[in-house]
Order: C-alpha cells, then structure tokens, then sequence
C-alpha cells in the first residue's frame, strides 16, 4: 500500500498503523487525486480507523484539500470509524486547513505538533 513519485510519497506503516503523507504534492482534480483517496478510504474501512501523519507533507493544492474533505466526508458517512490527523503548526497550510476537516467530522481528532 504505496504511492510513491519523485514528488511524494504516500504509504501505510503497519508496525505503527498510520498512513504517512510526505514531500509535494500538486495533482489536478478529482481524478489524479481518486488513488490517494482510494487509499485512505481503504486502509480505514479495512481497519476501522485511520491515523494519518501529514507533518512532513509540505505542500498540497487545493483539489488535495477538497480530496481530504472528500476522504472525511466518505468515512463519517460510513460511521464508527476512527479518524486521527496528525500536522505540524510549521507548515502554514496546514495550520489553516486542517481545523476544518474538524468541522466536517467533529469526532476527528486532530493532533497539532
């Protein structure tokens, strides 16, 4: 469970169940964005939650926020599924973006570092 470019990298750590996001990542739409967000929807419907760390993902446009808000929206309405967003308060984007998905999932927990 992989994606990997010479922009970014996107995988599942199964030692410490979380899904990391790294690197930049500037896809156009829906359609360049449906295997992240098949991944992540997948890895947390498999294991009735997902930890995702994007802390050392530096840059994603906004077709990869609206892909977040999708991925959010797909897991609360499936239900009892666990969602953990980690960030970092360094990288600017997320510092704005992220308290919103909270707004779409209030169960979300987010993790600021």
């Amino acid at each position: 469970m992989e994606i990997t470019t010479q922009d970014y990298c996107v995988w599942y750590d199964r030692e410490k169940d979380t899904t990391f996001l790294k690197g930049f990542i500037r896809l156009n739409g829906e359609l360049e964005y449906k295997p992240i967000k098949n991944l992540l929807v997948d890895i947390a419907v498999q294991n009735g939650a997902i930890s995702i760390d994007l802390q050392e993902l530096e840059f994603l446009n906004s077709s990869g926020i609206n892909m977040l808000s999708m991925v959010v929206l797909a897991l609360r309405k499936k239900g009892d599924i666990r969602v953990i967003l980690r960030g970092s308060s360094q990288v600017l984007w997320q510092t704005k973006s992220l308290k919103n998905l909270q707004r779409l999932m209030p169960d979300l927990q987010l993790e600021m570092s």
